[in-house]
């Protein structure tokens, strides 16, 4: 099995793809990373065993993506990307799954994710599943909420989660009910 990796620009900064021959393996926004950051491929090297070759490009197709999501087309990338979901394993794979199905522009708690993911109880396993997700963005662990409907953390970025709310939301309330396919797709 072969690993590249490229970039994606996000309001954030620099996300890093890493894909294989089955898809993208993960999307990740690490803290204070750009592209020629010595460290920017450390941690994905430890979980794949491996050192991604560079393929700039590679990201073409999820640039355009994150371009419509960002101007607030309600995209499924999960429906528009093929995953591959060997870094999350057993009720984390589970539950990121389950999260997927949040319609675009809502939310649910994380007891409600555990309940779709068949485990009621687990919630706190939810939110170790959203927390530890390799699909940042990509898998949308910002619609899941605390159980009073506040927002709560987004790793140790909770303005990015409202931000990604709020721009669902507000996006949401312009537009004519969706299923929250792109259109045209």
């Amino acid at each position: 099995m072969s690993f590249r990796y490229d970039f994606a620009d996000t309001p954030f900064g620099d996300a890093l793809l890493v894909f294989s021959d089955d898809g993208l393996v993960a999307f990740d926004l690490p803290e204070g990373m750009h592209r020629d950051s010595p460290w920017a491929l450390e941690a994905i090297t430890r979980m794949l065993h491996t050192l991604p070759e560079p393929d700039p490009g590679a990201g073409a197709e999820i640039d355009e993506l994150l371009r419509a999501y960002f101007d607030g087309e309600p995209i499924r990338f999960d429906q528009e990307l093929r995953l591959d979901w060997r870094l999350a394993n057993g009720f984390t794979r589970t539950a990121l799954q389950a999260v997927c199905e949040i319609p675009w522009g809502e939310t649910a708690s994380y007891g409600e994710v555990a309940a779709l993911a068949g485990s009621p109880g687990a919630a706190r396993a939810v939110g170790t599943a959203c927390r530890t997700t390799p699909f940042s963005i990509v898998v949308p662990v910002h619609r899941v909420v605390r159980a009073d409907g506040s927002p709560g953390q987004y790793g140790a970025h909770p303005e990015r989660k409202q931000y990604l709310l709020e721009l669902e939301s507000d996006a949401a309330a312009h537009r004519p009910p969706a299923d929250g396919v792109r259109p045209g797709v």
